[in-house]
């Protein structure tokens, strides 16, 4: 092992080892120009309730790579936004379902650089207080 870094430190220069790193920035930047489509949850609080929401998003690499930090954060959407209806489960508890359609709708508005293809399943949720009565 000692060989191999007395040879590398005599036969492989400073310089390359400079042009070499800035290469690979340069090409990892050219890439991130391209337009791609991931798979990405969705962290999201509908009137006051959080959930996750996986969706398939496509956009320019360099935005994909900004909204992956910006998404980390929950999205809020006011429940009156959006559509939904209420619905019973076999226990006789109530739920909102909300439409996956203006969901998605009320999420492109508010990450306009990056398109929501679509969304996975979106959960029930529990009735506010203020709509119960």
């Amino acid at each position: 092992m000692n060989k191999f870094l007395e040879w590398s430190k005599k036969s492989i220069s400073p310089a390359f080892i400079a042009m070499f790193v800035a290469s690979f920035v340069l090409w990892y930047i050219t890439k991130l120009n391209y337009n791609y489509t991931t798979d990405y949850n969705v962290r999201l609080n509908i009137g006051g309730e959080k959930v996750e929401v996986p969706c398939v998003i496509e956009g320019k690499g360099t935005n994909l790579f900004n909204y992956k930090f910006q998404l980390s954060k929950r999205l809020r959407i006011p429940l009156e936004e959006l559509s939904y209806q209420t619905v019973s489960d076999d226990f006789g508890e109530v739920f909102l379902q909300i439409d996956p359609k203006s969901l998605q709708n009320a999420i492109s508005v508010r990450v306009s650089d990056i398109k929501v293809v679509s969304l996975g399943d979106v959960p029930m949720l529990s009735i506010p207080e203020e709509q119960e009565e």
